[in-house]
């Protein structure tokens, strides 16, 4: 890639190996949401930029870049997204057609001075649970370890339908939840009040792309890659307290619906095709419909820290990585998709809490305070944590590496915990 016009931090998130996609307004600008992705310390208007493409499938299409939500693009499919990509990386070259002051200033907004949406509009949410690592913790604390998987986990992605409705982005505060919690003492009587077990999940989330499929047509798992539009990070906050109670027998539901955020960027799968790795080898090996020999797993370094209230120490929690996961986001989607269910682009498919081997790997506060039973260490400040006090910060970041060298981020996936009401 030739040398672009924009000086770029070491440390930035947006290089031009990345130029992910969101949605942004800004004030200053007098601009209604836009599309846009990002380059450095910028966010780059698409609605501007693509006065500039000459790509001819991107002109024939160049309505969906007029729009204030990328479904409309996510649902253009592959080659046009590619094609997307490359023309922004051309026109941040130098000498191109936009490297001139008065270009920049329509086109380029400091992120400081843009504030960021959700990137689409969302009409489902599903919510997988495809880290054995952390199937197994919770299986073993819950019902010991001689049972922690049920028979189905290893045969196939155990899933389950979220609230597309409480899906936040980034910086959005997270209000405590009331709801019906038993005591051990009381195990079959339930009291209500807010929760005492506020916990995050580590998570990451796939938008589809594409024109999805039709109700009681499958995706086959061959072109399963074909409606992944990109991955964004993703803190699935949960109630662990007010979930134990209601989740038998038909699964999660208010301990989960009470919020979830995203970042506001949306990495595509071609900047993270430099990142993919093995498959985790799967044994038992899975039914047919389930079976590709075609890696799509990603090496993605995943960091936690939590920041409480008034306090300059922000605490380092855990670091995992996306390719601990033992089910891929193609066999997510084939299963999604087998008895015939529809997606539609701006679907939300998320891969459950993300946990390693190590206890500074594991993606919950249920996991590393062990249920409660150890405490949880913010830093050099003894300040220390089992589940979430209100005013609680959490940050999840993500980035990729070559060696040292950062190549590209996620920008940050951050909440603050409100008191209950």
């Amino acid at each position: 890639m030739s040398e672009i016009f924009i000086d770029i931090d070491s440390d930035s998130d947006f290089t031009i190996h990345n130029i992910p996609f969101g949605v942004f307004s800004s004030e200053k600008y007098s601009k209604p949401k836009s599309i846009c992705s990002a380059i450095g310390s910028f966010v780059i208007d698409l609605r501007e930029l693509s006065e500039y493409f000459q790509e001819e499938e991107l002109l024939q299409n160049k309505k969906v870049f007029k729009s204030d939500v990328l479904n409309k693009f996510m649902a253009c499919g592959r080659p046009m997204w590619r094609k997307t990509r490359s023309e922004v990386q051309r026109l941040l070259k130098k000498g191109s057609d936009i490297d001139n002051d008065e270009a920049r200033s329509k086109i380029l907004v400091p992120i400081v001075e843009a504030e960021m949406h959700l990137p689409a509009n969302i009409g489902d949410y599903t919510d997988f649970y495809s880290s054995k690592q952390h199937a197994t913790n919770v299986g073993t604390l819950f019902r010991g370890k001689e049972n922690a998987l049920l028979p189905n986990w290893v045969q196939l992605p155990v899933g389950y339908h979220g609230r597309a409705s409480s899906v936040v982005v980034s910086g959005t505060p997270i209000r405590r939840p009331n709801g019906q919690m038993v005591s051990p003492a009381n195990p079959t009587t339930p009291a209500f009040g807010p929760c005492k077990l506020m916990d995050f999940e580590l998570e990451m989330a796939c938008f589809i792309g594409g024109p999805g499929n039709n109700l009681g047509e499958p995706i086959p798992i061959d072109n399963a890659q074909d409606c992944v539009f990109g991955l964004t990070l993703m803190n699935d906050w949960s109630a662990r307290d007010i979930q134990k109670w209601e989740y038998v027998p038909l699964g999660p539901f208010l301990g989960k619906s009470l919020g979830t955020t995203i970042s506001p960027w949306i990495i595509t799968i071609e900047a993270l095709e430099a990142f993919k790795v093995p498959n985790v080898e799967q044994d038992p090996k899975p039914l047919p419909y389930l079976q590709h020999e075609d890696d799509f797993n990603f090496d993605i370094a995943l960091d936690i820290l939590i920041q409480p209230e008034n306090s300059k120490q922000m605490g380092h929690v855990s670091h995992s990585n996306f390719k601990y996961l033992y089910w891929t986001l193609k066999q997510q989607i084939a299963h999604h998709t087998s008895n015939g269910c529809n997606l539609r682009p701006g679907d939300l498919i998320a891969s459950g809490t993300i946990s390693g081997d190590s206890e500074t790997s594991y993606g919950s506060m249920l996991e590393l305070s062990w249920r409660g039973t150890k405490e949880v260490h913010l830093g050099a400040s003894g300040i220390t944590r089992k589940f979430l006090n209100d005013g609680d910060e959490v940050i999840i970041k993500g980035a990729c590496f070559q060696g040292d060298l950062r190549i590209l981020g996620f920008g940050d996936c951050r909440g603050k915990i409100l008191p209950s009401k």
